[in-house]
Order: C-alpha cells, then sequence, then structure tokens
C-alpha cells in the first residue's frame, strides 16, 4: 500500500476525529466538455477538436523504459511527441496526459488508432468504470479517489493498453502514481521488465489501495460517533451520520464496477493481458472484493449509528420525562392539601386551630419523604 496514501488517510482521520466533520465529495474542477444531444456519434462531433489547447491547459508527461533504460519527457510539444520514435533499449511507452481537451484526444487518437467513440468517451467525464475491447487495444475507464484540502475528490481516467504502449487521460494534475514512477527509476525492478500490461496492473492496483487509507479514516470516524451518540446524542451528529451514509453510497457507487472490471481483466480471453500478468490481476480483484466488503461493513454500522442515536435521544427523553414525573409527584398531593386548605369557606375547624400551619407543613413534609422512600426502593431514584 502506498505510504503517502496510509499517512494522508491518518491525517484525515485525524481532522475528522477532532471536529467531527467530514469532507465533501466531489469532482475535479475541470472545463467542462460538452456536444450537443443528437450530434455524430465519436470525437468528431466536439468542434475545438482542430483548436490546440493553451500552453497551460494540458500538461503531457512520457515514459519509455526498458530494463536497462528509462526516458522521460514532459514536454507540452504534443506533435513531436507523436511522431518520435522509441529510444533504442525501451520496451514500454507510457503517455500520461494531465487535463482534458478534444484537440489533444484527438491528435493521440490519429496517432495511436484508438476507436473515435473511446475518444469520445474520454471527455464525457460522466462514465462509469468499464472495460472495452477493440480489435488492437483496450479501453479501460476507472474512477480514482484523492484527498485534497479536506475534500475527498473522484475524477475519471481513461486507459488505453497496447501490446507496447499505455496512455492515461486523467481530468486534472495530480494522482496515486508517483510510487510508480518511483519504481520505474530503481533499476532492476519487476516493473521495467515487464510489459504494458504489467504498468495497467500497477496503476490499477494503485488505485484500489488507495481507498484503504480513505476508508480507514471513515471506520475512526463511526468508532468515535459512536463514543459521542451515546455520551451526547446532539442534533448535528445524526446529521453527520446521514453525511457519512450518503458518501458511502458515492463511494460504492465508485467502486463497485471497479470491481467487475478487474474481474474482467484477470479473466481476458483476448491475450493481451499475458497469463503472468493475471495472477497479479487477480490480487487487484482481492482488494476490490475486500474494499467492498469494508465499504459495506461501514454502511451498516452507519445504519447502526442511527439506530443508536433515535434510542439515545429516546432514552434521554424518557429520563427527563423521568425526573419531572417524579417532581411532579412530590407536590401533586402537597398542592391538594394546599388547595383544600385554600378554598374561602367559612367554616374549616382547621384554620382556627393554633396549632394548624405547623400541622400543613409536617403533613406536607411527611408526604413527600413517604413518596422519596418509595421511589428509592423502587429503584426510580438511583436504585434500591
Amino acid at each position: 500500500m502506498d505510504p503517502q496514501a496510509n499517512h494522508a488517510g491518518q491525517g484525515l482521520a485525524q481532522r475528522l476525529v477532532a471536529g467531527l466533520h467530514l469532507p465533501k465529495i466531489g469532482t475535479r474542477k475541470a472545463r467542462p466538455i460538452t456536444a450537443p444531444p443528437g450530434s455524430t456519434p465519436g470525437i468528431e462531433s466536439f468542434g475545438s477538436i482542430d483548436q490546440p489547447p493553451t500552453p497551460d491547459a494540458v500538461n503531457v508527461q512520457c515514459h519509455d523504459y526498458g530494463v536497462d533504460k528509462v526516458n522521460f519527457v514532459e514536454s507540452g510539444d504534443l506533435e513531436k511527441l507523436c511522431s518520435a520514435a522509441r529510444p533504442e533499449g525501451s520496451t514500454v511507452r507510457w503517455i500520461n496526459v494531465d487535463g482534458l481537451h478534444p484537440y489533444v484526444v484527438n491528435r493521440l487518437r490519429q496517432a495511436y488508432g484508438f476507436h473515435t467513440l473511446a475518444a469520445e468517451d474520454v471527455l464525457r467525464t460522466s462514465q462509469r468504470p468499464k472495460l472495452e475491447t477493440f480489435d488492437n487495444h483496450l479501453f479501460v475507464v476507472v474512477r480514482m479517489l484523492t484527498l485534497k484540502e479536506g475534500v475527498l475528490r473522484q475524477e475519471q481516467v481513461s486507459i488505453f493498453l497496447f501490446k507496447d504502449t499505455l496512455i492515461t487521460f486523467q481530468e486534472a494534475k495530480g494522482d496515486v502514481w508517483d510510487p510508480i514512477r518511483q519504481r520505474l527509476q530503481k533499476k532492476g525492478s519487476r516493473l521495467r521488465s515487464m510489459g504494458s500490461a504489467y504498468l495497467l496492473y500497477t496503476l490499477l492496483d494503485a488505485v484500489v489501495d488507495h481507498t484503504f487509507p480513505l476508508l480507514e479514516s471513515y471506520g475512526d470516524l463511526l468508532e468515535e460517533m459512536e463514543v459521542a451518540v451515546i455520551d451526547d446524542p446532539k442534533p448535528d451528529i445524526q446529521r453527520q451520520i446521514h453525511r457519512i451514509k450518503r458518501e458511502l453510497v458515492v463511494l460504492r457507487r465508485v467502486l463497485w464496477p471497479l470491481r467487475e472490471v478487474v474481474n474482467e481483466l484477470h479473466r481476458d480471453e483476448t491475450e493481451r493481458i499475458p497469463k503472468e500478468v493475471k495472477t497479479f490481476m487477480r490480487d487487484v480483484y482481492d482488494h476490490a472484493v475486500q474494499v467492498m466488503e469494508i465499504i459495506e461493513t461501514y454502511r451498516e454500522q452507519a445504519g447502526g449509528l442511527n439506530d443508536l442515536y433515535m434510542s439515545a435521544v429516546s432514552n434521554r427523553m424518557n429520563e427527563i420525562m423521568k425526573v419531572l414525573t417524579i417532581m411532579a409527584s412530590f407536590f401533586i398531593p402537597i398542592t391538594f392539601v394546599a388547595g383544600v386548605y385554600g378554598m374561602n369557606f367559612e367554616h374549616i375547624p382547621e384554620l382556627a386551630w393554633k396549632y394548624g400551619y405547623p400541622t400543613f407543613w409536617i403533613v406536607c413534609l411527611s408526604v413527600i419523604s413517604g413518596l422519596l422512600i418509595f421511589f428509592r426502593r423502587k429503584g426510580w431514584l438511583g436504585g434500591k
């Protein structure tokens, strides 16, 4: 598991537990790219495919690597990248694009020949995780969860797998793949000796494993909220519980299809995924199943917390009503006595009696004392 992701998850847990406050789940703030309804299917329906982006709009990174060599280029010169051959000694090329623009996607489509419908799906960032098989490549869509500035974000990542080339498109800069880039720089690493399918495995593995520390933060928060519900069930806690339940639903909707995508890759029969890589894919599938089990557990725990909150509030209300009822029970008999002798009748014998007033207080205190003893023996005032 990524140590940076684990550290981020622990930091999130500390901030959440300290204030019982959850981050908002959002999406990357990328420029919306749309085509008119009813347009011709494919990337050709986007009107700006012939207009290059501004220099800072898209960032393109290229890793060419082999067993003994790694060459990294980060450049905005897309034409040079598309026309340049891999350096001698490199066996795999990984092109990563941060930022979506129709021109860039279409230019890479022309250079590498992936399908126009797949290129269109890259730009439409509302896709659910999926796997599509074409004649010369695989098209994979996943959703990546990252934590940035206290906000849990999700973004679409589109991946094209060719025989010796992998192309990834992200909505914005910043991902969970820095450890993979570091592994590429280590001589003798398995990543440098395997093909593009193994690189696909490492990227998917990082996406799945990065969710574990994020889910752990939810587990820590749910445990803290359970204590808070029992000690002091405030209305704000119930709002937080409902918010957790909604966000767990979002996480489930994001990660459930991802599990199926990994399973399809593991069972791929097109031979684009070598047998030795399928073994690793099976491990990613196991992790994805574990993630789903954790999410389901937390959803049930959040539902139980809501029931616990309602029970705690009801018990607290019952205690309040109990105290009020006992207080009223003390005053009902003495109020009756005071009401009788407060009536405006002329002939009430005790009114003229010398010891009437002290007798009234003796009767009232005796009634209160008798009720107090009775309530204590019944266990209504701290037990027998």
